[in-house]
């Protein structure tokens, strides 16, 4: 005896804990109406129930939403074996002692990993010019390729900021409609001097590059700025460092003096630059944040990896700063997949509503990248890839 095929046309009503359809604030719990390929309605499940009494409803849990932004990693990384440790020991341990391993071959195997997650973009942190001439060819990336600057000698700046902007001017050329973009990255507020800073910071706001800075990722940070002193300057390498710390600030560290006190009053948040990590702030630094209307991106597993602290979402809520969520590297993030920071993101907010969590991944970062974020409503196309694994 044979039975009847399903009838495509049949509705389905899926039903899920968070529900983000690119727009609003979301849902939870929430649920999708599909009619073959297409989406019907999107909504509350018991009113979509009433709407559809005749769909065949299934409970698939977890989130369904477009696909997340990774707006903030390395992936010329993706090749390190992740270990989690004190940051301190994490640089010699793993970054300095897996050096061979980072590169094009990395960074490529990790633009494929990004592909087989179906993320919506990519902020990517670019530390060679063979990476970013390999990245940016790339036809499957969206986003935004920030090619890292570092330097903090202020009487080399000049030269080394004609040299960064040679090339990304010869990089831009090669920009395609619907690829990545290019962008620029002054590594720390401590590893670039501030007259570089300033010329990179002042560049990239006329020609209208995208600027990610790591800022107050770990609580020795503001040490240095107060004190000129504490252990990020005694693991420095000398011969890549001034004599003092004061030369690469260009002013006196004092009580009070934060990296992002230091970078408002340098002019550089005037230049909207994202700020990666965001971890070690005081009230004082957020209200700065918002005031120049910069975002910010949390990596959570990374910063907890580390031991880094917790970086403080609802005091950047409350003050209306956008959030997004990055991965960092393999290496101390442990996967390119900025679905499970969400997860990770969830037990460590537990008050926090995961709707937040989820929009941050995807409108957050789209808006950091500069990329639109799709749409899950009636009349559009219907894609499994909504269901999120977490």
């Amino acid at each position: 005896m044979t039975h009847p095929a399903p009838d495509p046309f049949k509705p389905r009503l899926l039903v899920c804990d968070v529900l983000y359809t690119g727009m609003g604030g979301g849902h939870a719990p929430g649920g999708v109406v599909v009619v073959g390929d297409t989406v019907a309605a999107t909504g509350d499940p018991a009113q979509l129930r009433a709407r559809y009494p005749q769909a065949q409803v299934e409970e698939v849990g977890g989130v369904i939403a477009p696909p997340p932004v990774n707006a903030h990693t390395h992936l010329d990384m993706s090749a390190y074996a992740f270990q989690a440790l004190p940051y301190f020991r994490w640089l010699p341990e793993v970054v300095i002692a897996q050096r061979e391993q980072r590169g094009v071959a990395g960074a490529l195997a990790g633009a494929d990993e990004l592909a087989r997650l179906g993320v919506g973009g990519v902020g990517d942190i670019v530390w060679s010019g063979e990476v970013m001439d390999a990245l940016l060819a790339r036809e499957d990336l969206r986003g935004v390729l920030y090619f890292e600057v570092l330097g903090t000698f202020a009487e080399q700046a000049d030269k080394r900021f004609a040299e960064v902007r040679q090339r990304v001017e010869a990089w831009r050329k090669l920009e395609r409609p619907g690829g990545p973009r290019i962008g620029l990255t002054p590594h720390t507020p401590y590893t670039v001097s501030h007259r570089l800073m300033r010329l990179v910071a002042e560049y990239a706001a006329g020609e209208g590059l995208p600027l990610q800075i790591h800022v107050a990722e770990h609580p020795s940070e503001p040490e240095l700025f107060a004190t000129g002193a504490g252990p990020l300057w005694d693991h420095r390498l000398p011969a890549f460092w001034p004599e003092t710390f004061a030369e690469v600030i260009g002013r006196a560290p004092e009580p009070g003096l934060t990296p992002v006190r230091y970078l408002d009053e340098l002019g550089v948040l005037a230049a909207k630059p994202t700020l990666v990590h965001m971890v070690n702030v005081t009230p004082d630094d957020i209200a700065r944040v918002a005031r120049a209307g910069c975002a910010v991106v949390s990596c959570p597993r990374s910063n907890h990896h580390l031991e880094c602290g917790t970086f403080p979402w609802t005091a950047y809520a409350a003050a209306g700063v956008e959030i997004a969520l990055g991965t960092d590297s393999v290496a101390s993030g442990e996967s390119l997949d900025v679905r499970d920071d969400v997860a990770f993101a969830r037990g460590l907010y537990p008050a926090l509503d995961p709707r937040v969590l989820v929009r941050a991944a995807i409108k957050g970062g789209g808006r950091v990248l500069g990329l639109p974020t799709p749409f899950i409503r009636r009349g559009e196309a219907w894609s499994e890839d909504y269901l999120w694994k977490v």
